[in-house]
C-alpha cells in the first residue's frame, strides 16, 4: 500500500519557565504566609502522585529541605489513589519509576493504603485520608494544576484533587467514581474542600506546566486559598496547553501511550475523545481512526486509554497487566478505556487497516498525524496534504523534506 508523505513540523508554544526549580521551591516555602504554619519539631506528611510532573524528584527534595529547615520531620505518602495496583508496594514502585526515592528526596517514604474517615461532606459523602498522613501534624499537598481528562469545570486536576482522590487512596476513589463523572467533578472538589478545612493541611504546593513538560509556575498556597488560586491557575494552564494543529484527521497514530504522559494514557483533551457512557464528546479534534503502538516503561503494563483508541499493535497487547489496568479501570467505573481494540500484528498492518477502512479516501489522500504521545507534541509527523494547514492554524515550521513513512524489519514505525 502507498501511505502518503509526511513532513515533520515543529510547534512553538508560549513557555514561561522556571529555570532554578530547588531556589524557587525553597523561597516560596520561606514566605511568611506559609513558613507560619510550620513549627518545629512538626511531622509532616508530603504527598507525592503518580503523575509525571516535570523535575518532581527536584520539587519533592527541595520541600523537605525546607521543611527541615523550619525543623519539621517531613516524609512522603504516595497519594494516587488506586494507582500501582491499589497496593501499597505497588505505590512506592510507581514513585521510583519517576526518580522519587528516598535516597534522592532525602526523606522516608512511609505507604500504605489504610485510610481513615475524617468528616463528610454535605452530601453525605464520607471524607476519608492516608492513615499515616493523618497521624502526622500536618500535611503539605502537592500536585499539578491541569485540564482534566474527563470533564470541564472550574476546578479540574490539582491540588483540591490531591487532598481528595490523592490522600484519599482506593477508598476515596471508590466513593466518587461511584457516581461516574459527578463524582470527579463536583463532589470530588467538596472532599478536597473539606480536606483544607480539616485542619490537617498545612499548605499546598501548585505546580503548572508549559506544553514543552517543563515547570512554567511554582507558588506555595496558605490551605484557605488554594481553592480559588487553584481556579486562576488552572486558566493560566489552558492558555498554555498543548494542541494539535489539526483538526480533521482520518489517521492519528500515537507511538504510546502511559500514565507518565496522562492519567488516562493519552490526554483525551488532546485526542478528542472521552469515551465515557453518556458523556458527550469534544468537538475537536475529530479523529476517524486512531493507532496506539506501545505502551510506557514507567507504566509498568497499566495500559489504561488503549480502548480511547480504534487499533493496536501486539507489542503494546503483549505487555498488559490486566490487574494493574483493572484495577485502576474498575475503580473509575469508565470500562471504555480498558476495551482492547483491534490488535494487529505491527505498525505497518495497523496502518495499512485503517488507511483500508478510510471511506472513499485514496491512500495518498489519507489525513495522517503521527504524535509520540499526548504530553510532548512540539515535533510531530504529518502528512504532506496537511502541512499548509497545520502551519495556518498554529505557530509552526517545516523542518524536514517530504518523507516516505519507513518501517523497521519487524514493521514498526522508525524511531519518532
Amino acid at each position: 500500500m502507498d501511505f502518503p508523505k509526511v513532513v515533520k513540523i515543529r510547534q512553538t508554544f508560549p513557555r514561561p519557565r522556571v529555570e532554578d526549580v530547588e531556589g524557587t521551591v525553597r523561597d516560596q516555602l520561606r514566605r511568611e504566609d506559609i513558613a507560619s504554619a510550620v513549627r518545629p519539631g512538626m511531622s509532616v506528611a508530603v504527598t507525592a502522585g503518580s503523575r509525571g510532573i516535570a523535575r518532581i524528584d527536584e520539587v519533592l527534595r527541595a520541600v523537605m529541605d525546607g521543611l527541615k529547615e523550619m525543623g519539621a520531620e517531613p516524609f512522603i505518602v504516595p497519594a494516587m489513589g488506586s494507582h500501582g495496583g491499589a497496593t501499597a508496594e505497588g505505590q512506592v514502585e510507581i514513585l521510583a519509576s519517576l526518580g522519587v526515592t528516598e535516597e534522592a528526596c532525602g526523606a522516608p517514604i512511609r505507604s500504605s493504603m489504610e485510610t481513615v474517615e475524617i468528616g463528610e461532606t454535605d452530601r453525605g459523602i464520607p471524607v476519608f485520608m492516608d492513615r499515616i498522613a493523618s497521624e502526622a501534624d500536618g500535611v503539605v499537598v502537592v500536585n499539578r494544576i491541569k485540564a482534566h481528562t474527563d470533564f470541564r469545570a472550574e476546578v479540574e486536576s490539582g491540588l483540591l484533587k490531591m487532598a481528595s482522590i490523592g490522600l484519599g487512596k482506593h477508598a476515596q476513589a471508590l466513593a466518587l467514581h461511584g457516581y461516574g463523572v459527578e463524582g470527579i467533578r463536583d463532589f470530588m472538589v467538596e472532599v478536597g474542600e473539606e480536606v483544607l478545612d480539616s485542619g490537617h493541611v498545612l499548605f499546598g504546593l501548585g505546580i503548572v506546566e508549559n506544553a514543552y513538560d517543563e515547570p512554567a509556575t511554582i507558588e506555595a498556597i496558605p490551605t484557605r486559598e488554594i481553592p480559588n488560586r487553584e481556579r486562576e491557575l488552572l486558566r493560566g494552564y489552558m492558555e498554555m496547553m498543548p494542541v494539535l494543529p489539526i483538526s480533521d484527521i482520518d489517521v492519528l497514530y500515537v507511538d504510546a501511550l502511559g500514565k507518565n504522559y496522562s492519567g488516562t494514557g493519552m490526554d483525551t483533551n488532546v485526542i478528542g475523545r472521552f469515551r465515557i457512557l453518556g458523556v458527550e464528546e469534544p468537538e475537536s479534534p475529530n479523529v476517524k481512526y486512531l493507532i496506539v503502538g506501545d505502551v510506557s516503561e514507567e507504566s509498568h503494563g497499566n495500559a489504561l486509554g488503549v480502548g480511547l483508541a480504534d487499533l493496536t499493535t501486539e507489542r503494546l497487547a503483549g505487555q498488559i497487566d490486566r490487574n494493574a489496568m483493572n484495577a485502576n479501570v474498575v475503580t473509575s467505573t469508565f470500562v471504555e478505556r480498558a476495551k482492547v481494540p483491534m490488535v494487529l500484528s505491527d505498525d505497518r498492518e495497523a496502518l495499512e487497516t485503517a488507511v483500508r477502512c478510510n471511506w472513499g479516501v485514496p491512500p495518498g489522500e489519507t489525513r495522517f498525524v503521527r504524535i509520540p504521545n499526548t504530553l510532548h507534541l512540539e515535533h510531530l509527523y504529518v502528512s504532506e496534504n496537511l502541512v499548509e494547514e497545520a502551519l495556518a492554524n498554529s505557530d509552526a515550521e517545516v523542518v524536514s523534506e517530504p518523507e516516505e513513512l519507513r518501517f523497521d524489519a519487524e514493521g514498526r514505525l522508525e524511531k519518532f
